[in-house]
């Protein structure tokens, strides 16, 4: 089977057997959807640590894709390689319950599903900081707020849970990313 590469500047569709054909069709995707989302960003109240006072920033992959920076009234900037947790705070709703909240981690989960009834309202990472060995954390939520896109930021989400659903796939991107 012949597939278009594009990423890899290919200008001629390649031929490719149906496994390899396969997974570069979820890369192109990836790289056409989600990297874009990504890149773009959204806006997020942003919780360092323990810290009971969050930040409006914006957060989005940085244009060489090495590292996730927010904007606000500070700048952090992380790179990806040392981020060692991703996990998506959720919101379900099921027939005859109220609201349930879940932490899901991204490497093991395939809690949120595409069309299904929970949907991320927001994240937590867990990163080393360089020259440190200990791991920080930072908690990412949606904002309520009209003036910030809600959708945008449940987009921005979801991108980021498909980057790393399956973990073998979030390694994969951490590799290129690096």
């Amino acid at each position: 089977k012949k597939v278009p590469l594009p990423r890899m500047c290919f200008v001629d569709p390649v031929r490719q057997c149906a496994e390899c054909a396969l997974i570069s069709q979820k890369e192109t995707e990836f790289y056409d959807k989600q990297l874009k989302v990504l890149m773009n960003g959204a806006t997020f109240f942003v919780t360092l640590g323990s810290s009971d006072k969050s930040e409006l920033m914006v957060c989005r992959l940085s244009n060489n894709q090495r590292y996730l920076v927010l904007d606000g009234d500070s700048h952090y900037e992380i790179e990806i390689i040392q981020i060692s947790t991703v996990q998506i705070l959720t919101e379900g709703f099921t027939p005859g319950e109220k609201d349930i909240h879940t932490y899901t981690s991204l490497l093991e989960s395939q809690h949120i599903t595409e069309g299904g009834n929970t949907r991320a309202i927001g994240m937590i990472l867990q990163y080393k900081v360089p020259g440190s060995e200990e791991l920080t954390q930072m908690k990412f939520t949606a904002s309520e707020d009209f003036s910030c896109n809600k959708k945008l930021s449940a987009s921005w989400l979801a991108a980021m849970h498909k980057v790393s659903k399956g973990g073998k796939t979030y390694r994969r991107l951490k590799k290129i990313f690096t």
